[in-house]
């Protein structure tokens, strides 16, 4: 009998093994090749052991022919090491790198390890602004992790613990990152993923979507203060929906408000900062208040009329002057006033229209309103449109502007498209586009960001899955 010894990972051939046979008949060793020569064996079943240090013992069984030479090559496996392993290295990020956040995928390399070896990992991130600590890794074959929601402008340490089979470890060294600044995100909206409604931030192409609230409650109708220092929002964590404000990053939320933003068809959209970023006017059933935006200071404005309730508005510095919208049991009794900062001058703006009428806005130069309006006037229970139109007119009424109808409506090559509704506009920064949402009128359908220019041409869609957007 001849056979051959090798390595069962690398395939080479092993020397110095150890081969017996039971039943005992001899006992060799392999030669500097692995081979082995057994010639005085018994024809019939014959196991072969073969045995070398750092290697598991291996047991073959073999049929020997009489007047025949049996060939067997035998395969060897190393034996799991007990002492600790080499600590990882090369690390992505390198230490000390900056990377732009707030989501890092962390990397980390074996160092002379082999498959036997089982290697498994724990990694631990250190916050180095104020030293807390997470596990975003625990007894994981995987080399890389992904890690989510870091802080901006922020120094970050982690440290990789590499365990083997035999249970012994090893520490990497500290090694570190820092994130890059706070990018200046200047589109704010909400977001429904799998029930859950949230606030994200991104520029203009979507290449920097942050989520910003990550609560089990509904956060919405998202905007950015004025100086652009502060995102207001509101939440209904309390059982009702109030003001809230946060960093635009989504740290140090406050709430702002203690009576609710609430009414007919209101659920936390009824509010809007300040021209000067001091303050906020929000509604609260057939109330209109206005509130610092430390929460202090809270001063009733008007009363709606009997029977409505204050819903949407904006306020101009222009005039120092507000838009809002008041709403009956029905929401498609609505008309929209203007009125001063301090409640006084109350004036009728856009009566009572067929169709649900909605979302008044000032342009920014204050000299024109925006609001929406559904042209089919249609009208069931649920407060459904079929066709709501964006609409822009001079504050007198005159002048009036059917943007949804675009440049050639009778062909709707710029125009929206049927089976669709225009709701929720807001002028840009620079007054030259309107900021809103497309949907379709099927109730349930996803909503998406678009924006167009102010006679209608270049719809244009920003974000999909997206509604109640702001941009500052």
């Amino acid at each position: 009998m001849q056979g051959v010894v090798r390595d069962a990972r690398t395939n080479q051939l092993l020397p110095s093994v150890s081969i017996t046979t039971t039943p005992a008949t001899s006992s060799v060793v392999t030669d500097g090749q692995g081979g082995f020569d057994l010639s005085s064996v018994p024809t019939g079943r014959l196991t072969l052991v073969a045995s070398k240090a750092d290697y598991q013992q291996t047991t073959v069984a073999v049929t020997v022919d009489e007047n025949k030479t049996t060939t067997v090559t035998i395969l060897l496996a190393r034996s799991p090491s007990t002492a600790a392993p080499a600590a990882p290295n090369r690390p992505s990020p390198a230490d000390q790198a900056q990377v732009p956040g707030p989501n890092v995928t962390l990397e980390w390399h074996p160092v002379n390890a082999v498959r036997s070896d089982s290697l498994k990992y724990d990694v631990v991130l250190y916050e180095g602004s104020n030293g807390s600590s997470r596990m975003v890794l625990t007894n994981r074959r995987d080399t890389t992790v992904t890690v989510t929601g870091l802080q901006y402008n922020t120094t970050y340490f982690w440290q990789v613990t590499v365990r083997n089979a035999s249970g012994a470890s090893t520490r990497s060294n500290l090694w570190s990152f820092k994130t890059g600044s706070l990018p200046d995100n200047r589109f704010l909206f909400a977001r429904e993923v799998n029930g859950n409604t949230d606030i994200y931030s991104s520029n203009e192409s979507g290449s920097s979507l942050q989520r910003l609230t990550t609560s089990a409650f509904i956060e919405t109708a998202p905007q950015l203060s004025p100086n652009r220092d502060r995102i207001a929002y509101t939440s209904n964590a309390t059982g009702q929906f109030q003001i809230y404000t946060m960093n635009r990053d989504g740290s140090d939320v406050r709430q702002i408000t203690l009576l609710p933003v609430d009414g007919y068809f209101n659920q936390g959209i009824g509010y809007h900062w300040s021209p000067d970023g001091a303050q906020l006017v929000y509604s609260s059933y057939d109330k209109l208040y206005r509130i610092n935006r430390d929460g202090t200071g809270l001063t009733l404005l008007t009363t709606a009329p009997a029977g409505r309730h204050f819903r949407e508005c904006d306020w101009t510095a222009q005039g120092n002057r507000i838009l809002v919208q008041t709403v009956g049991i029905s929401v498609y009794d609505s008309e929209i006033y203007l009125l001063n900062a301090d409640g006084s001058g109350t004036s009728l703006a856009v009566g009572n229209l067929p169709g649900r009428l909605d979302s008044p806005s000032f342009s920014i130069n204050g000299r024109r309103i925006m609001y929406t309006r559904d042209v089919d006037g249609f009208s069931d229970l649920l407060g459904r449109q079929l066709n709501a139109h964006i609409f822009t007119q001079n504050l007198d009424g005159s002048g009036l502007v059917d943007v949804s109808a675009g440049v050639n409506s009778s062909t709707s090559s710029s125009g929206k498209p049927l089976g669709f509704n225009d709701v929720t506009p807001r002028y840009s920064p620079d007054g030259a586009r309107i900021l809103f949402v497309q949907v379709n009128n099927v109730p349930g359908s996803v909503p998406d960001v678009y924006t167009v220019e102010l006679d209608g041409r270049n719809r244009t869609r920003l974000f999909q899955n997206a509604f109640l957007p702001d941009w500052r």
